[in-house]
């Protein structure tokens, strides 16, 4: 009876063990068989999470690890996204990701958010030193009244100047965004050139223009007073005059603006365009009259020169302050 008894506990045992090792196995395989992704998630607040999971959407893989969207949150990509392993889901700010994927401009041209996100790369500065030449001054020596047999004489070849211009120069994408005037050295003064002549010119810095006549540029499609010179610079300036690429970017956009059919109602000249009511600083604020009568920097006259001979820097009609608006960021203001 007893050796019986020993029989079945023996038996028993081996029933026991046996159900457990069928379990564990179980377990291993159903473990093995489970797709386990690695995904990354990067937080609104710059911490970065690794998660293991068996999830496959956005929303699912956020739920299991207890993290609840606000209001003003959305995911990169969308809650019911699927994400493999490797991927990255981005938390972020609603109004920062609310652009079109696919923009269609005025121009027609499609921006893909790789593009719009270009805006956001890191900015660099580098100091850079240039040597521009400076202009020699033309000086009559007038010898009307006198002998009238005199003839016109060059007493003295002109010779251009030099000196060195120390900027700071911002990059973004590898692309000039912001140039800043640090410093300037003369390195070689000029020598004005002197001319005998027997009739009233007048004497400029490089040509023989009035100061009071009326200037042209643009092959004769803009013509302005020097007052209005001062004016348009003045302008530019208070708009973005920080840089001679900043300055060239809004005088660019007058200019567009001036040669498009949809801005034609507000003149077809870039200062007419300045002038439009809520257009620009002129209606907007009176910050632009301390500007006037030349306080600006040289090179925002030098810029406003160069657009209204044809010189551009975009393509784009309108502008905003950085960080208001999406769109190329240039000298301090997005374009659009």
């Amino acid at each position: 009876m007893k050796n019986k008894e020993n029989a079945s506990l023996s038996i028993i045992k081996i029933i026991c063990v046996s159900m457990i090792l069928i379990l564990i196995s179980g377990i291993s395989v159903l473990a093995v068989n489970t797709n386990l992704a690695d995904v990354k998630i990067d937080l609104q607040n710059g911490y970065e999470l690794t998660a293991l999971t068996s999830k496959q959407t956005v929303a699912e893989i956020l739920e299991e690890n207890h993290i609840i969207l606000e209001n003003t949150q959305k995911t990169i990509p969308e809650l019911d996204a699927t994400v493999s392993s490797g991927d990255v889901i981005k938390i972020t700010d609603k109004t920062y990701n609310e652009v079109k994927i696919a923009e269609v401009s005025e121009q027609g041209v499609q921006t893909s958010l790789d593009e719009l996100m270009q805006n956001y790369a890191p900015i660099t500065e580098k100091i850079v030193i240039e040597q521009v030449a400076i202009p020699y001054e033309t000086i009559t020596k007038n010898t009307a009244g006198t002998d009238s047999n005199v003839e016109n004489k060059v007493l003295q070849q002109g010779e251009e100047g030099l000196k060195e211009i120390t900027y700071k120069v911002k990059y973004q994408n590898d692309v000039e965004i912001e140039k800043t005037v640090l410093s300037e050295t003369i390195v070689k003064e000029p020598v004005s050139k002197i001319v005998q002549v027997n009739k009233k010119v007048v004497t400029s810095r490089g040509a023989t223009t009035s100061r009071t006549s009326a200037v042209s540029y643009g092959g004769g499609k803009w013509s302005y007073s020097a007052s209005d010179m001062d004016l348009l610079c003045a302008i530019t300036a208070q708009e973005s005059g920080s840089s001679y690429t900043g300055a060239l970017a809004v005088i660019s956009c007058a200019c567009n603006r001036a040669e498009s059919a949809k801005w034609r109602k507000n003149g077809t000249d870039p200062l007419s365009q300045y002038k439009a009511k809520g257009q620009f600083c002129y209606s907007i604020d009176s910050h632009w009259k301390k500007r006037l009568n030349g306080n600006y920097a040289s090179f925002v006259k030098q810029a406003v020169t160069d657009a209204l001979n044809g010189k551009r820097n975009h393509n784009y009609l309108s502008f905003r302050a950085a960080g208001t608006h999406s769109g190329a960021y240039i000298g301090g203001n997005v374009y659009f």
